[in-house]
């Protein structure tokens, strides 16, 4: 089992001895963990800055676990939820996991089944953040391009030619030559291959629907 760098596995439970039941599993496989007796407790913490795992019970007094899901989903919080519970039924677990639950476990559950959606969570929730940075740094790169620069990378990236994004643009073609030399330079790519992908990264509206930066 490999555990993705700065991990952290969150537990919260209103139950002490569901909650030290968990801690002692947790450490025997190697996790680094915190318990919380309820949601609110959780939330008043801060974000954690690695891939992180959420372990709740769904029937809590105060916020319960689902009405937890729905909160961090707002608060567009990259925690993965593994659900457990006594009590729940089928609409239930599948609203949690329709909502990007992990799982959802019944108690009482096996260890090492916990234990592998654990895992899955962690590996989820350590590529959802990589996929975030990839984002957040290709819409930092695409935000140095001049509003006329962004119109002609849009365009290089659905394969046109300068001479037809000219007449696309009304321009000179040698005008958006200039305008395609400065986008790669300031994007730092050499190739339409790697501009095309840059853009995916950073999850533009595809240029027939918009041509403006989002």
């Amino acid at each position: 089992m490999t555990i993705p760098p700065n991990s952290l596995v969150f537990a919260i439970d209103d139950d002490a001895s569901v909650r030290k039941g968990l801690a002692r599993l947790l450490r025997s496989d190697g996790y680094k963990s915190e318990f919380f007796e309820s949601a609110s407790a959780f939330l008043a913490r801060p974000p954690h800055s690695g891939p992180s795992c959420v372990i709740v019970d769904v029937q809590m007094p105060g916020l319960n676990g689902i009405e937890l899901q729905e909160d961090l989903i707002r608060r567009r919080r990259e925690e993965q939820l593994v659900f457990l519970t006594g009590h729940g039924d089928i609409p239930m677990c599948a609203q949690a996991m329709k909502a990007g639950a992990v799982d959802f476990l019944r108690k009482p559950f096996r260890a090492d089944e916990l234990l592998q959606c654990v895992q899955n969570a962690l590996i989820r929730s350590a590529e959802q953040r990589r996929r975030s940075t990839q984002k957040n740094e290709a819409r930092r790169l695409l935000d140095l391009l001049t509003p006329r620069e962004f119109e002609v990378m849009q365009l290089v990236v659905t394969g046109m030619l300068n001479k037809q994004i000219a007449g696309e643009l009304g321009t000179a073609e040698k005008t958006v030559k200039v305008h395609r030399g400065r986008v790669m330079q300031k994007l730092g790519v050499t190739s339409v291959a790697e501009l095309v992908r840059l853009v995916q990264n950073a999850c533009l509206a595809p240029v027939g629907n918009s041509k403006t930066k989002v």
